[in-house]
């Protein structure tokens, strides 16, 4: 079995990775520091956003980021509290980048 981050630790190079790259972003839900999932809010300012989640691909073998959704923010809202409802140890990040930077797609990020 491959080790992996805890999901704190993840988080945490994460928002610096954005960080160093100017982009805001913070969390809104603190979840399990060990285990917990972690989906991403991308939202430009403009009324919308884009929900992201980590997902397993079997025919790879590996992690990837996927897009969940994208709606109007009070929609992309209205389905993370659906989603922390259902899961206590979910972790939730907010970036607020008007170009609609993640950086999901760089090496190193399928956790």
């Amino acid at each position: 079995m491959t080790p992996r981050l805890t999901a704190g630790f993840w988080v945490q190079a994460y928002l610096t990775r954005l960080r160093l790259a100017d982009i805001p972003a913070f969390v809104v839900r603190k979840g399990d520091e060990t285990a917990g999932a972690v989906m991403i809010k991308q939202s430009p300012l403009d009324g919308t956003a884009t929900l992201f989640q980590r997902e397993f691909d079997l025919m790879a073998d590996s992690r990837r980021w996927v897009q969940v959704m994208r709606d109007t923010e009070r929609a992309v809202d209205d389905r993370l509290a659906r989603e922390r409802a259902r899961d206590p140890d979910l972790w939730v990040i907010e970036i607020e980048d008007r170009a609609g930077r993640t950086l999901l797609e760089q090496p190193g990020l399928d956790g």
